[in-house]
């Protein structure tokens, strides 16, 4: 089971595009909390929290501790907008969730023991990760921050699909119910063939070459 983490917010009632530039002037976000049957919720968080938790993983694929205004909901980040060169969030989307009830997440991948397995020790092996994330299925107090996926075994040629990643005790990965073509590749081990570049058509050898107009004239 993943612990949660908390983020401390305040509630807000200026709404609008002014008012967002106003928070976002004064060093706060904008953000909205919705879900679980109640009304939508506007809040303001200080930026530097929401800077700070996003350098982790954890903030995007956890179930989090909102605590506004000293109440705490049980929450996801659903939704985000960053500014498109500033290290700047313009505005969170949070969903409650009910801890009675499934939620899928995608929970990040880490890959272990690459470096040691035979693939990883052998020459001209490239080892691909096709996904560094999956969408996982189960209550809140299940919800893994990450999975492990232990690559110590891994061959040259060997190919990881999606149904032979161990999950946690009540994690389930939803796809898999829906057919062997979404048993996907998660990681391949190929080797990789060098191209040889062919010889030029039009490159003989120098006895071939024709003689010049002016050889063969006096000839």
């Amino acid at each position: 089971m993943a612990k949660t983490h908390e983020i401390l917010a305040q509630s807000r009632k200026d709404e609008g595009k002014g008012a967002s530039r106003r928070l976002r002037h004064a060093a706060f976000v904008p953000a909205v909390v919705y879900g679980a049957g109640q009304p939508a919720e506007s809040i303001q968080i200080e930026h530097n929290t929401i800077l700070l938790a996003a350098k982790h993983e954890w903030f995007f694929s956890s179930v989090l501790d909102l605590n506004v205004d000293g109440k705490v909901q049980k929450v996801l980040v659903r939704d985000w907008q960053k500014h498109p060169f500033k290290q700047q969030m313009l505005h969170m989307d949070f969903l409650r969730i009910n801890e009675n009830e499934a939620i899928r997440v995608n929970v990040p991948l880490h890959f272990l023991n690459q470096e040691k397995s035979p693939a990883g020790k052998t020459a001209g092996v490239v080892i691909s990760h096709n996904l560094n994330e999956v969408e996982v299925s189960c209550l809140p107090k299940d919800l893994p921050e990450f999975i492990e996926l232990d690559l110590i075994d891994l061959k040259p040629g060997d190919i990881v699909h999606l149904a032979e990643i161990k999950l946690p005790a009540n994690v389930e990965i939803p796809s898999l119910h829906l057919g062997a073509d979404h048993d996907v590749a998660v990681v391949t081990a190929a080797f990789v063939q060098e191209e040889v570049d062919a010889a030029p058509a039009a490159e003989g050898a120098e006895g071939d070459a024709k003689p010049a107009a002016g050889d063969a004239a006096k000839k």
